[in-house]
């Protein structure tokens, strides 16, 4: 599954939502992950709904994204996108978090987890 990471020097999640300019994304898997590259947020707009947009567009069909803070309107934009809106506490690396991630993949992964694991992507955002 693809998995985003807000982060200013693409080691460590340290990036609020809003102010992101680009995104690490990164392809994970139980037993292998990589770096699948970076994509960069085009046009900020000129208010908080254009900034939000922007920076759903760069996600595509991620499935989680981490950020250090995220606003109340952004996250409801990304749940309802079928994406999953992380905070972290501290400036954790995002090397510590894949491999959380894919413990938990092995273990016990979540039902919404285990969907997204078994389709190879994410699920479809419902219609507008």
């Amino acid at each position: 599954m693809k998995v985003a990471f807000a982060s200013t020097d693409q080691e460590h999640i340290d990036e609020h939502f809003g102010w992101a300019q680009s995104f690490i994304i990164w392809d994970i898997e139980p037993e292998t992950a990589r770096c699948a590259g970076v994509v960069a947020v085009e046009g900020n707009g000129e208010g908080e709904d254009d900034r939000i947009m922007a920076r759903l567009a760069a996600l595509g069909d991620s499935t989680m994204v981490y950020v250090t803070q995220i606003g109340g309107p952004a996250a409801a934009r990304l749940v309802a996108r079928k994406i999953h809106p992380v905070k972290t506490k501290g400036n954790e690396t995002i090397a510590e978090v894949v491999a959380k991630l894919q413990q938990v993949m092995r273990d016990n992964p979540p039902p919404w987890m285990r969907r997204a694991m078994h389709l190879g992507m994410r699920p479809a955002p419902d219609a507008e």
